[in-house]
């Protein structure tokens, strides 16, 4: 521990030579004016000097000290209480476990383990020795959230209620909405409902008006759970404050709204869309968080098979025809679209995009945000975009006749149109268009590729179980008849909430795309413009190689990566 009294984390990080002299000069400045009361390595990090990874593997190397990732912890009750968590946010610290060889020393994950001042207050309250692990701040932040989080929205939602009644009794908070607005918890509130969606790796948060509670429920891999209640009468402040900060009007409250805010969490960026849709209760809010960094990925982290990304890549090495994403909302057919302009969007092409709304923004691409009320629709956009010379052109969707007549032109006249659809498979994305008015012979000449896909979430490493699979499981994945009777581990996801502390009790954590690509061969053109039927075209493609997303399923399932309960739940149509 002597070294941690001698060096400071700026000198430490320029002997390791993870920055240099000159840079811990401009961020010590920096930290003067630009940065008042922040500490140097959040300093570091927002100047773009380093990240807090490499800050925290230097400052292992260099002190000795072990690293640890807090997210596969499960922190006992009674070392939560040993330090309050204003003072662990105060110093980006968190304890984590009693020495298993000695109980008298508490084991602590700091972010800056060179910071005196926390240790020694950390010593004074707790009345222990401490054993130091290095992490993250964004580590410790989302730690200190889990299970700190709900706790402190609790305390804030009662704080406020109980201000509101003491100033206009029960009946009279509900209404008056304009002065609750500017109340600190109410703002408190909802940024820690933000914060805590954000660490929990949610897509969205709903907040919906029951006869007497607000149920705050958040979607995450796909599925809702609920996060926290709260009392009916915080559910007006809490709509005004979002209607303001997502550029909405305060005073109406019998229409739908649509809104959009922004919110920086640990330093990420989220862009946030707000629906507001009046209910029988009160007003019910939906937030769709998004990372802006997120949509645009590489081709190869998709969860595409080698055979898979080959038939993508090929299907975008085409000069001019369409390529369709297919899926319900919230498939990740957007993050599919954006990383095909990321791979095309070279300076040898002009790229225009046509989005309603656009999700996120790219250099080099021209990008078009579609609006009804002044004209600017999908087919008008596109009538207009191709006046601008493109080569490329993305349409976030097709939603009627008129705009799929245009995307076929543009494709037959020398365009390459990616654009999305809601079909169920590859193959019926074929007779929607049809039932678009389009003629089966232009979609057989226009047409070069379809995915269809779905997100599976992954079964939880730590939790989970092989059990052997049924007769009726077997035939589902495709198990020839004469081995039928040998036996198949296959994973199960386990449902404890608050028992695992890498998923939380849920049985799962992230996602995987699930695909069905559908190149268009010569033979597929044909069977198009002869007016072939779903089952035709769908049996033409899987003779040629092609996996529909049940088998795509499967082989997740036969891997050990998702489960059968997800197949049945994404990949079946009915």
């Amino acid at each position: 521990m002597k070294m941690r009294s001698k060096m400071r984390l700026g000198d430490l990080l320029v002997a390791v030579q993870v920055i240099t002299e000159e840079q811990l000069t401009e961020a010590l400045a920096a930290q003067k004016e630009e940065f008042k009361g922040q500490k140097l390595g959040d300093v570091l990090i927002e100047k773009g000097y380093a990240s807090d990874e490499i800050i925290a593997e230097a400052v292992c190397h260099q002190m000795g000290l072990e690293r640890i990732h807090l997210s596969g912890v499960q922190i006992d009750d009674e070392v939560l209480r040993l330090v309050p968590d204003r003072t662990l946010k105060k110093y980006m610290l968190i304890p984590f476990a009693f020495k298993p060889d000695n109980p008298n020393v508490l084991q602590v994950a700091m972010s800056d383990p060179m910071d005196m001042n926390a240790t020694e207050d950390l010593r004074l309250i707790t009345n222990m020795e401490l054993e130091i692990f290095v992490t993250t701040a964004s580590d410790v932040s989302a730690a200190i959230d889990r299970y700190f989080g709900n706790t402190e929205a609790m305390k804030v939602a009662e704080q406020f209620t109980k201000e509101q009644q003491e100033k206009y009794g029960k009946l009279e908070a509900k209404k008056e909405e304009d002065d609750g607005v500017k109340d600190a918890p109410i703002v408190k509130l909802v940024d820690q409902i933000i914060t805590s969606a954000a660490h929990k790796r949610a897509s969205d948060i709903h907040f919906e008006p029951l006869e007497t509670s607000l149920r705050i429920r958040c979607r995450i891999d796909g599925v809702l759970q609920e996060i926290m209640r709260h009392d009916i009468s915080i559910l007006p402040a809490m709509v005004a404050r979002i209607k303001i900060v997502g550029g909405m009007d305060i005073s109406e409250k019998r229409k739908p709204q649509d809104g959009r805010m922004t919110s920086i969490v640990d330093r990420v960026e989220y862009d946030i869309r707000v629906s507001i849709l009046p209910t029988v209760y009160g007003e019910k809010i939906v937030m769709r968080l998004t990372q802006k960094q997120a949509l645009s990925r590489d081709k190869k982290n998709l969860g595409f098979r080698p055979d898979e990304l080959e038939k993508f890549e090929n299907i975008l090495k085409h000069p001019h025809g369409i390529m369709l994403v297919t899926g319900p909302t919230g498939s990740g057919k957007s993050t599919t679209l954006y990383t095909a302009l990321s791979e095309l969007n070279t300076e040898g092409v002009n790229i225009i995009t046509v989005e309603d709304p656009v999700e996120a923004n790219i250099d080099g691409i021209n990008q078009v945000q579609v609006n009804p009320k002044a004209d600017m629709t999908f087919a008008a956009a596109l009538r207009s975009i191709l006046r601008q010379d493109p080569d490329i052109i993305m349409i976030g969707e097709i939603r009627d006749g008129e705009t799929a007549g245009i995307a076929v032109q543009s494709a037959i006249t020398g365009h390459l149109v990616v654009s999305t659809l809601h079909t169920n498979s590859a193959a019926s994305t074929i007779t929607r268009l049809e039932d678009m008015g389009i003629e089966s012979y232009l979609i057989a000449d226009s047409v070069v590729g379809i995915i269809a896909q779905r997100l599976c979430r992954r079964v939880c490493p730590a939790c989970s179980q092989m059990v052997e699979a049924d007769e009726l499981e077997k035939k589902e994945l495709g198990i020839p008849p004469e081995k039928m009777n040998d036996k198949l581990l296959i994973p199960k996801a386990t449902f404890n909430p608050g028992q695992c502390s890498k998923c939380g009790g849920v049985g799962y954590k992230g996602r995987i795309g699930v695909y069905e690509i559908m190149p268009i061969s010569r033979k597929l053109k044909h069977i198009i413009s002869e007016g072939g039927s779903v089952e035709d075209i769908e049996k033409a493609a899987i003779e040629e190689g092609m996996s529909t997303l049940i088998m795509s399923a499967g082989k997740l399932v036969m891997s050990g990566v998702t489960t059968m309960d997800e197949v049945y739940r994404v990949a079946y149509d009915g």
